[in-house]
């Protein structure tokens, strides 16, 4: 049978074209996508498309968003052998990591992609990773996909989702990911890091979990942050977790009034999440004397965890009617391939 890919549209700067007449750039139309990208066919694939109504720039991303797309592959997840996922750049990343701890059992590739110019313009990288991500989404070894997860390619790189982070608004090369290396990469042929990929050890049924708390912040430290701007923080009505963006390899300011202010919220039952600043290395608390207290007062350490897993992940544990202890359990255990430990 021909392999099957379901092009799922969100939105983003890669589903643009030129139109003949005026050269505007207007969305593509997914119901003839052969027509404006007409190498598809080449593939002989069965490739069907559906087109969120309407399509949203990625800064319009909300959590409804992330239902609605997981409620996508969800209902037509037994008719196709992958997920390419068309989204824009700037929220990829939290998509993508959002995506990959609702799902549960999954065993087909969920491909995000996008580009940094519309593909309707003639020097645009949005054909090249959207017919890449496609013979990526339906890509099988021994009848098994060979990349069964959650995924982001861009710029010739496959990149496990929750693992990866936006670090250019300017460059093709979009994207990285520097605490885990990449699925695969694309050259002449596409090579793939099979030993890298999660394995697919259940069997189950695929199902999706669509449960999450919004009530988080991220609190990135900087020299001179105020006692009054923490505090603020803290004090936010229902607020229950906080991502704590620190210095290095998890260093926070010693002084007193932090500490008093990071207790007062452990207290509340906030759980106070802390990852680096740094885009490569890892928290390690307790290695210098300015991580010693939050490792006391029961902070939990995100080791080499990206921004956008840390959050989503926080958001997707306390939308799970767990103890505040069963919540910071599961921040520190490897779910999704999230993190190194």
């Amino acid at each position: 049978m021909k392999p099957s890919v379901l092009i799922i549209y969100t939105g983003g700067t890669i589903g643009m074209v030129q139109r003949p007449g005026d050269g505007s750039l207007a969305p593509v139309n997914f119901d003839e996508l052969s027509k404006d990208i007409p190498m598809l066919n080449e593939f002989g694939y069965l490739i069907d498309s559906i087109s969120f109504n309407p399509v949203l720039d990625s800064s319009n991303i909300t959590p409804d968003i992330w239902y609605e797309l997981a409620r996508t592959i969800e209902e037509n997840y037994e008719k196709y052998d992958g997920f390419v996922v068309l989204h824009g750049t700037d929220t990829m990343a939290y998509t993508a990591s959002a995506l990959s701890f609702m799902v549960e059992n999954l065993d087909k590739p969920v491909v995000f992609t996008g580009a940094q110019l519309p593909i309707g313009i003639l020097r645009t990288d949005g054909k090249e990773n959207l017919i890449t991500a496609v013979e990526i989404a339906a890509a099988k070894i021994n009848g098994q996909s060979k990349v069964p997860e959650v995924c982001i390619y861009f710029n010739s790189k496959l990149f496990r989702g929750n693992r990866t982070s936006k670090i250019d608004s300017q460059q093709f090369r979009a994207f990285d990911s520097r605490n885990y290396p990449e699925l695969a990469k694309a050259g002449v042929e596409i090579t793939y890091n099979l030993d890298l990929v999660n394995k697919t050890t259940n069997k189950g049924i695929f199902r999706v979990n669509y449960k999450f708390d919004t009530n988080v912040v991220i609190l990135k430290l900087f020299p001179g942050i105020q006692p009054s701007v923490v505090d603020s923080i803290i004090n936010i009505e229902g607020l229950r977790g906080i991502v704590l963006e620190s210095y290095g390899s998890g260093n926070v300011p010693n002084s007193s009034w932090f500490t008093d202010l990071i207790e007062k919220a452990v207290k509340k039952g906030i759980v106070v999440f802390n990852i680096s600043q740094c885009v490569g290395g890892r928290v390690q608390m307790g290695m210098y004397e300015t991580s010693v207290n939050m490792q006391k007062l029961g902070v939990v350490s995100g080791n080499d965890m990206s921004t956008e897993a840390s959050l989503t992940k926080l958001m997707f544990l306390l939308g799970q009617n767990l103890s505040i202890k069963e919540v910071k359990k599961y921040l520190g255990q490897n779910l999704k391939g999230e993190i190194t430990l």
